[in-house]
């Protein structure tokens, strides 16, 4: 199944509390329930303005339509081609 980056410009997204920060996930998990087994949240890392998310779904149109449906925005999906690593160099 094909994994996709999410990129979603969210100002001060640094500064969220850990409240706020759970309650995005929630908001997140239950539109993932919503949308069945099909896609599938991986984990997300916050910096200062943009969340960076990944997901594993059978295309970038369900990607989209889970940020619709959450109210999140999802100004970049991208499709993942290879993944490297430190052991890519050995």
């Amino acid at each position: 199944m094909p994994k996709y980056l999410i990129e979603r410009s969210i100002p001060g997204a640094g500064d969220l509390s850990a409240e706020q920060l759970q309650g995005i996930s929630q908001k997140s998990c239950g539109v993932l329930n919503q949308l069945g087994p099909k896609i599938q949240w991986v984990q997300s890392f916050v910096t200062n303005d943009k969340i960076y998310c990944v997901y594993i779904a059978p295309n970038a149109d369900l990607v989209r339509e889970h940020a619709r449906q959450g109210g999140f925005p999802a100004d970049s999906v991208s499709q993942v081609v290879t993944v490297i690593d430190p052991t890519t160099a050995e």
